[in-house]
């Protein structure tokens, strides 16, 4: 069994910079060392270094025909460059496919490359692809579901980052699980990002016998994310994929609390923020004699590294399930990475889950 993971990238913006990056930043890191961000350095047998990128697909003419070593750092990205030194890394970003993967906004500063959709198939083929990577725009329902037939022909597990339901729905389930490959999904959950700190303060609420009546996240940016997202026909999914990270943690302890009274989303595109996200958050619930309190809280963080450690570790996971035979949608693990998962746990019991997933599959279990 080999502990390689050959690693293709469907989008090559922020995310994916951050994602490069920090493979390379941590490349030497010490096995007992502490990461920010991810689970362990050595993941059941599996070190950081052992992550190597061997494909990209984007549609950008400013970016296909580049190294992705370049490509990671070619405008509109903006995210920040914490290991700008990335060596060349002989991998061409492929012209990939568009379908609706070009919104309004978007269409407005990136042009097309010229020329036909690549072999996505026999690239990925070609290459000896493990784990596929989607980074596609909010609102890629086409464009990722086209994908997603590629990578299954091609015989590659998935990583969806993105709100658009592939391994929550029993039929995309069922497709991998025909093809024994396996799927983490959908839309990941950054290191402390706005939906996990949202979860866990109502998590505290609720422990603390408090119950939460109303509850808001407001978040601004100024990624090309964030710019896609002015498309409110867009936001349909990752509206539901927010709100329901957050609102299954209420109902799952036997209380209810009515669509009027959440609501979780993004609200505008700040230019001058580029890749800093910032969240508003507030929750408005009663104490004992129902006596009214609320709480209100801002967040600050880098967008896209964000989830690059969690990405790295998912993809790890989903090698180690490769490697064992396991198919389908990975539950615990999706559960502890994504906001839409095929079932949600609560956040420890996710990790739990998790931990006894690699360590039930870890290559050095002996």
């Amino acid at each position: 069994m080999s502990k390689k993971v050959r690693v293709a990238i469907i989008g090559v913006g922020n995310c994916a910079s951050s994602l490069v990056q920090g493979v390379h930043y941590y490349r030497n890191a010490a096995e007992d060392e502490f990461v920010p961000g991810l689970m362990h350095v050595n993941l059941g047998g599996i070190h950081i270094s052992d992550i190597e990128f061997v494909a990209a697909f984007d549609i950008d003419k400013n970016k296909v025909g580049k190294d992705l070593s370049e490509a990671i750092f070619t405008e509109p990205n903006c995210t920040t460059r914490f290991f700008p030194e990335v060596p060349k890394l002989d991998v061409p970003v492929y012209r990939g496919m568009t379908h609706d993967g070009l919104g309004k906004y978007l269409g407005e500063i990136i042009e097309k490359a010229p020329g036909p959709t690549d072999d996505i198939v026999g690239i990925l083929k070609e290459t000896k692809t493990d784990v596929v990577v989607n980074y596609l725009p909010v609102g890629s329902e086409e464009a990722t579901k086209w994908y997603v037939e590629q990578i299954l022909k091609a015989g590659c597990a998935l990583v969806n980052c993105i709100p658009v339901f592939i391994a929550r729905e029993k039929y995309w389930q069922e497709r991998f699980e025909q093809r024994g490959l396996p799927v983490i999904g959908d839309d990941i959950k950054s290191q402390v990002g706005a939906t996990i700190l949202h979860r866990v303060l109502t998590n505290l609420f609720l422990d603390r016998g408090m119950p939460i009546d109303r509850t808001y996240q407001l978040n601004t940016g100024g990624n090309t994310d964030f710019l896609n997202m002015l498309e409110r026909a867009r936001l349909h999914s990752k509206k539901i994929s927010k709100t329901n990270a957050v609102k299954s943690q209420i109902e799952r302890r036997g209380q209810r609390i009515d669509d009027d009274n959440i609501h979780v989303g993004p609200s505008d595109f700040v230019p001058w923020q580029k890749d800093n996200k910032i969240c508003y958050l507030r929750i408005e619930g009663r104490h004992f004699g129902d006596v009214p309190m609320n709480l209100e809280c801002r967040l600050s963080v880098e967008d896209s590294p964000n989830s690059a450690g969690v990405v790295i570790d998912a993809v790890r996971i989903a090698k180690l399930a490769l490697n064992a035979g396991i198919s389908g949608a990975l539950a615990g693990p999706s559960s502890y990475f994504m906001k839409s998962p095929p079932t949600q746990y609560d956040d420890h019991d996710a990790l739990k889950r998790t931990e006894k997933f690699i360590k039930d599959n870890a290559l050095d279990k002996g």
